[in-house]
């Protein structure tokens, strides 16, 4: 049997449906990890001992293990571990990503850079120090503007900002982020701030598979909520697109251009776009799949889930079609609007009853510290939902989240001022 090399972080929500895909398919599994044990999942049986703050010492360890366990493919769930799986796979002579590529992906200046370099539309863009004094920086500031983190995701720390004033109080709260969340510390990006022009416009996010620099598109995922600000909170995403088919042509063209661009070629793609009168904007690419509990909303006529398609892909296994199971599917990430400790989430039932509602998951535990954004770094739960057409999957969506009803009680100055129990989920 092949081997698989994948790279669990402990802070995902993506470890039980890589797992699952990976016993479904013919596949000895090895998971590099840096605990037996991981928050999310069982312990591991086969365990690789690995340092997701050292990208070399992480790199040696694994090609030392493949002198005697031959590995056929790496796999990296989420942002960090994509890094990792490019250093190992180059090393190792498997097909890959490059490094500096994934890098340029999860760093959103760098990306930033490239697209304007290739000519792709790019807003005004500026990136600063946290430590630099706001008041040098505003002169070059056009209004309304977002400020964001380089690194992270899920919309952590990304705040629109309308005024002088605005732009003072976002600047510090996100400098107060990157400190408490330890980021100015691991690495140049966690020390780093970008500003850049607001895009007004709609939002799609799309999930893609590039192989040999070709991208083919699986889904296009309608956001229906506006993403217009202060903060910019993710919940409902809808698949098929309700857009016309040329302009869904276009969203998948201007995607490819930004892989290209960046230097993407092989394995899963996400990507976030907005489009407006002018055309469509790139906001984000990132070299893995969609995050959260989102991929439950995919399936494929060969009856594969995501991450299937995903860990056979790596493998260079069959894959007789990529077509995506035809019926509409949508997912709510459950946002957190109130913070505190979490005693309860009532009306579940209630919820799950409702007519459609295919999932609904809570990931968020009772005594577990709830921070909203722009400082959260994580979702309540989840919600999947299919009907027989996109508007009867959004409305089933909004109708089951009406149900459910958060009770928190306030946390103390001290819990208050402590990192959430899970650290930074990545998605």
């Amino acid at each position: 049997m092949p081997r698989l090399l994948l790279l669990l972080p402990a802070l995902t929500y993506r470890a039980e449906a890589f797992l699952k895909a990976a016993q479904k398919i013919n596949v000895n599994l090895t998971v590099g990890s840096e605990d037996p044990v991981h928050p999310f999942g069982p312990a591991f049986s086969n365990w690789l001992r690995l340092d997701f703050s050292n990208l070399e010492a992480t790199t040696a360890v694994a090609v030392e293990f493949a002198k005697t366990n031959p590995i056929d493919a790496v796999v990296g769930v989420n942002d960090n571990t994509t890094v990792f799986a490019a250093m190992i796979s180059e090393a190792l002579n498997l097909p890959h990503n490059s490094v500096s590529s994934v890098l340029a992906a999860r760093n959103k200046h760098r990306m930033r850079q490239i697209l304007k370099s290739h000519g792709l539309p790019t807003p005004q863009f500026s990136v600063c120090a946290i430590d630099e004094n706001p008041e040098v920086v505003l002169p070059r500031l056009n209004f309304p503007c977002v400020v964001k983190p380089l690194t992270l995701s899920a919309s952590c720390g990304v705040i629109r900002v309308d005024d002088p004033q605005g732009f003072r109080e976002a600047f510090a709260r996100v400098r107060t982020l990157l400190k408490k969340l330890g980021l100015q510390d691991r690495e140049e990006a966690g020390r780093q701030i970008l500003i850049e022009d607001f895009l007004p416009g709609v939002e799609v996010a799309v999930e893609g598979l590039l192989t040999n620099g070709a991208l083919r598109v699986l889904a296009i995922f309608d956001k229906p909520d506006p993403l217009d600000g202060p903060f910019f909170e993710e919940t409902i995403y809808v698949t098929p697109s309700r857009f016309p088919p040329e302009t869904q042509n276009q969203i998948g063209e201007t995607l490819a251009q930004a892989a290209l661009a960046l230097g993407l070629r092989e394995g899963p793609i996400h990507g976030e776009l907005r489009i407006n009168q002018k055309g469509i904007w790139v906001i984000e690419v990132a070299a893995r799949s969609i995050g959260g509990r989102c991929s439950q909303t995919l399936r494929f006529s060969t009856g594969l889930s995501l991450e299937e398609l995903i860990l056979r892909h790596a493998l260079r296994m069959n894959l007789s079609t990529l077509e995506r199971e035809a019926k509409p599917a949508g997912v709510m990430m459950l946002p957190i609007r109130q913070g505190g400790i979490l005693e309860r989430i009532e009306g579940q039932e209630k919820a799950f009853k409702v007519a459609g509602i295919e999932e609904l998951t809570i990931t968020a535990q009772p005594g577990d510290l709830l921070v909203p954004l722009p400082e959260g770094t994580r979702y309540l739960g989840f919600l999947v939902a299919r009907g027989e057409s996109p508007e009867e999957v959004e409305l089933a969506l909004r109708e089951a989240h009406r149900h459910l009803h958060v009770v928190v009680s306030p946390a103390s100055p001290e819990r208050q001022s402590s990192t959430p129990r899970f650290g930074v989920i990545q998605v």
